[in-house]
C-alpha cells in the first residue's frame, strides 16, 4: 500500500514537471516525456486571470509612467476602485521604488478619494526610509499628524534599524524624538493598556466582558489595530476581544482589522483559529494582504510549519495578490532543507506556480531536485536533471553539490566521491562548498580518515580551506574523541595555510583539550586566539587551574589573556576568586606575590584578601 502511494506520488510529481511551459526551442527529451505521455495534460493550460487582474493593471500603469503628471492622467481614466488589499499590493511591488510608490500614493490618497489605514502609513514610512527618498519620509509623517494617525512601536523599531543601518544619524535621532512626543500625546495609549490589562488578567469570561463594556471603549481601526499588536503573545484572547467588539459594540471589521488579527493568529497554539478566520474574512469578501501574507508565511517557514506555509502560498496563487515569483524557489528551499522533504508539498507548490503560467526557473529546478537528493530518490532526481537540461539550465555547482549531498546523506560515500570527477569532466570544477559537503558527509558519516584524504586531496588541487571546512574537520575529529590530532591540524592549517579559524572552532578545542589536561596546548590556542584578534576566553582556564593548575599555571594564563603589559585587575580578581572557592587559599597566596606591584595594591584586591582571612580566621575559630 505504502509502495503504491509512493508511486502515485511519483507520478504526480512528474506530471507537474514535465507540463512546466517551456520556450518553443526547449522541448522536453524525448525519452523523458515518453515515459510520462500517459499522465493527464499539462497544468499549465489552466490559465489564470494574473496577468489581467486588476491590481496587475494599476501597477503596470504605475511602472510605465514615471510622471507624476502621466500616472495621473491614466488612473483618472481608468478610474479603479482600490481596496485596502490593492493598495497594499502595488506599494509592496513598488518597494524597491520609492519615486513610483510616491506618485501612486500620492494620486490614491488625494485624488481617488481613498482613505489610508495606519497599516498602509507604516508600510509607506518602511519604503520612504532611505537617503533617496527622506523628503517623502518627513512630509508623510506630517500629513499623519495632520490626520490624527499615530507611529506603533513595531514600525517605530523597523524603521530605527534601517535609519541607523544606513548611517542616517541625525534622521534617527529625529525619529526618536518625535515617536516618543507621539507616544505621550496619543490618547489611545492609556485606553490600550486598560483594555490589554483587563484581557490579560484572567480567562476570558462574563467578567471580563463586563469591564470591558464600562470603559465605553470607542472602537476604532487604530484602536483595534494596536490593541491586536499588544495582546499578540495571547492569541486566542485576542479573538475573543476582536469578536466581542463586533458582537457587543457592534464594530464592523474590515479587511484592515482582518488582516491584523490574521498576523496574531498565524502560530502555532492558535492555527485551527487562523485557518477558521481565513476562511471566515474570504466569506465576507476580503482577502489576504500581501505584506500580511509575506509576514505570517516567514513565520510558518521559520516554525518549520510546512503544510501551513504551502497551504497559504495556495490561497495567496488563487487570489489576485500574487506572491513574487521567486516566493516559489524559496518555499521548495525551505521543503528542501527540513530534514525529510514531503514531496507532496513540493508538488503543491510547482503545481501552484505552474497554473498561474510561470515556467520553472534553475532555482525552482534546485528546490525540487534538492528534496529528491535528501530523501534519497536519486533516480527522479536524475530526471530532474535532464528535464532542466532541456528547459536550458545546466547543471552547476549547486546541482551536483546537492546530489553529493544526499548519497553522503545515504552513506554512498563513494559514488559521493565519484560525483566530482563526473563535474571535472564536464568542465565544472568542484569549488570549495562542493568539496566542504563532500567532507562533512564523511565526517557525519563517521569516516574521519576518508574525509582526511578528500581534504588533503582538495588541498593538493590549490583549494585553500576556509573557517567553514576547518570547523567540519575539527568537529570531525572531536567526534572520535581524537582531541590530539584535532589540535595539531588547526595549528598546522594556521601556521602553514595561514588559515583564520572561527572563534566557535578554538573555544570547542580548548575545552576539550581542557578535558585531558592539555593545558599547555590550549594556551597556545589562547595565543593564536589573540593573534586573530578574538576576544578573552578565560571561563574554562580558570575552572582548570583552580581545580588542577599550579601558580605557574596561572600565571602562564594571564600572560597568555592579555594583550597589554599587564593583565587587568578583573583577570586577577577572577582567578583570585576561584582558587578561594576551591579552598586553595595558599596558592591564591603565592600567585599574589607573583603579582605586580599595582596589582597587589589594588584595593579590590586587598578587599579580597582581607575578606578571605576574616573568613578563614572565622573557620579557625
Amino acid at each position: 500500500m505504502n509502495r503504491a502511494k509512493a508511486i502515485l506520488s511519483s507520478l504526480r510529481l512528474a506530471n507537474s514537471l514535465y507540463s512546466t511551459r517551456l520556450p518553443r526551442n526547449h522541448s522536453l527529451n524525448p525519452q523523458v516525456s515518453t515515459q510520462f505521455s500517459h499522465l493527464s495534460p499539462s497544468l499549465s493550460t489552466h490559465q489564470t486571470l494574473f496577468f489581467s487582474s486588476q491590481p496587475s493593471s494599476i501597477l503596470q500603469l504605475v511602472l510605465d509612467n514615471d510622471s507624476y503628471k502621466e500616472l495621473e492622467h491614466k488612473l483618472s481614466n481608468t478610474n479603479p476602485t482600490l481596496t485596502h488589499e490593492t493598495v497594499v499590493y502595488i506599494l509592496k511591488k513598488l518597494e524597491k521604488s520609492p519615486k513610483k510608490a510616491s506618485n501612486f500614493f500620492n494620486w490614491v490618497s488625494e485624488k481617488n478619494g481613498f482613505k489610508p489605514s495606519s497599516a498602509i502609513y507604516s508600510l509607506v514610512l518602511r519604503i520612504f526610509a532611505n537617503k533617496e527618498s527622506i523628503k517623502q519620509f518627513w512630509a508623510t509623517i506630517n500629513k499623519m499628524e495632520e490626520l490624527g494617525f499615530y507611529i506603533d512601536e513595531t514600525t517605530y523599531l523597523t524603521i530605527l534599524g534601517v535609519l541607523r543601518n544606513s548611517k542616517m544619524a541625525t534622521d534617527a535621532t529625529a525619529w526618536t524624538q518625535l515617536y516618543n512626543r507621539m507616544a505621550k500625546e496619543n490618547d489611545l495609549n492609556g485606553v490600550v493598556k486598560k483594555v490589554v490589562q483587563v484581557v490579560t488578567q484572567s480567562d476570558w469570561c462574563g467578567e471580563v466582558e463586563r469591564e470591558l463594556g464600562e470603559m465605553k471603549i470607542s472602537v476604532s481601526d487604530d484602536l483595534l489595530l494596536t490593541v491586536l499588536k499588544d495582546l499578540r503573545g495571547y492569541p486566542l484572547k485576542t479573538l475573543r476581544f476582536f469578536k466581542w467588539v463586533s458582537e457587543c459594540l457592534g464594530f464592523e471589521h474590515n479587511s484592515v482589522t482582518y488582516n491584523a488579527i490574521a498576523r496574531v493568529l498565524g502560530q502555532g497554539d492558535s492555527i485551527a483559529e487562523f485557518w477558521s478566520t481565513v476562511r471566515e474574512m474570504k466569506g465576507l469578501g476580503h482577502e489576504m494582504d500581501i505584506d500580511t501574507y509575506i509576514k505570517i508565511s516567514r513565520q510558518f517557514q521559520k516554525n518549520k510549519m510546512l503544510k501551513d506555509a504551502v497551504e497559504l502560498y495556495e490561497l495567496m496563487m488563487d487570489s489576485p495578490y500574487k506572491p513574487l515569483v521567486q516566493d516559489c524557489s524559496v518555499l521548495l528551499r525551505t521543503i528542501a532543507v527540513s530534514g525529510s522533504p514531503d514531496m507532496d508539498l513540493v508538488f503543491r507548490v510547482v503545481k501552484k506556480h505552474e497554473a498561474a503560467g510561470n515556467s520553472l526557473t534553475k532555482s525552482n529546478y534546485d528546490g525540487i531536485h534538492r528534496s529528491l537528493t535528501s530523501i534519497g530518490r536519486f533516480d527522479e532526481a536524475e530526471k530532474i536533471v535532464e528535464a532542466m537540461k532541456n528547459a536550458g539550465y545546466e547543471p552547476d555547482n549547486i546541482t551536483y553539490s546537492q546530489l553529493v549531498f544526499g548519497l553522503c546523506k545515504a552513506r554512498r560515500l563513494e559514488e559521493a566521491c565519484k560525483v566530482l570527477d563526473v563535474m571535472e569532466a564536464s568542465r565544472c570544477v568542484p569549488d570549495l562548498k562542493t568539496w566542504t559537503i563532500l567532507i562533512q558527509g564523511h565526517c557525519a558519516a563517521n569516516e574521519v580518515d576518508k574525509a582526511l584524504f578528500c581534504f588533503a586531496k582538495m588541498m593538493e588541487k590549490n583549494f585553500d580551506a576556509d573557517g567553514d571546512l576547518l570547523d567540519v574537520m575539527i568537529s570531525g575529529f572531536l567526534s572520535q574523541n581524537r582531541i590530539d590530532g584535532a589540535n595539531k591540524l588547526l595549528v598546522e592549517m594556521v601556521s602553514k595555510a595561514h588559515l583564520r579559524p572561527w572563534q566557535a572552532t578554538y573555544k570547542n578545542l580548548i575545552q576539550k583539550l581542557l578535558e585531558i589536561k592539555k593545558l599547555e596546548e590550549a594556551l597556545n590556542l589562547l595565543h593564536l586566539m589573540k593573534k586573530h584578534n578574538y576576544p578573552p576566553f578565560p571561563e574554562p582556564f580558570v575552572q582548570y587551574i583552580s581545580k588542577f593548575g599550579v601558580v605557574e599555571d596561572a600565571v602562564d594564563f594571564l600572560k597568555a589573556l592579555t594583550v597589554k603589559e599587564h593583565p587587568s585587575v578583573s583577570a586577577y580578581l577572577h582567578v583570585f576568586k576561584a582558587f578561594f572557592q576551591e579552598g586553595r587559599h595558599s596558592e591564591a597566596k603565592d600567585l599574589l606575590y607573583k603579582c605586580p606591584h599595582h596589582i597587589r595594591k589594588h584595593v579590590a584586591i586587598c578587599s579580597l584578601f582581607g575578606s578571605a582571612k576574616s573568613s578563614s580566621a572565622a573557620t579557625a575559630a
